[in-house]
């Protein structure tokens, strides 16, 4: 693309935005372009933190990414329709009859929560799951099996 615009993550948790792209785009005449708080130190500091975390994560993300997917393809379910996920961002698409299962998602969604595992929907019946990508390995396979259980019990 020629322009993207990121905010929340590249802060690690404290406010910032901002506008990236390629330098024909970007090169704007002076005072073109203007702001009231940017370029607050310590915004610009957790940023570059951030930045320097990235790299170091991106194989745990991979890897622990295609573990839980692995982990959720073993469900026994006649629900689970597909098991999908790149990285960390991983649905699982519940059907019965081969249409959405609505009700199936807000039980998952519903008895994952009162044990302790955070998940929302996506579309109709899809489980989305994202967690944290500096979650431990032993938590991230906990909170699976967790959520194994709940839609077996479907």
């Amino acid at each position: 693309p020629d322009m993207i615009c990121i905010a929340k993550a590249i802060g690690g948790g404290i406010p910032l935005g901002a506008v990236v792209g390629r330098k024909e785009v970007m090169n704007l005449p002076a005072g073109s372009h203007a702001n009231t708080f940017g370029g607050n130190p310590l915004a610009l500091a957790a940023a570059e933190v951030v930045l320097d975390e990235v790299p170091r994560l991106l194989d745990h993300v991979s890897s622990l990414g295609k573990k839980i997917v692995e982990e959720l393809k073993d469900t026994r379910s006649p629900y689970v329709y597909e098991v999908r996920g790149l990285g960390l961002l991983i649905g699982v698409e519940l059907r019965k009859d081969n249409k959405p299962y609505v009700e199936g998602l807000e039980k998952v969604l519903y008895n994952t929560f009162l044990r302790g595992v955070l998940a929302i929907g996506a579309g109709e019946s899809v489980v989305r799951i994202e967690p944290p990508l500096i979650i431990p390995e032993d938590l991230a396979i906990k909170g699976t099996k967790i959520m194994k259980e709940e839609i077996e019990k479907l």
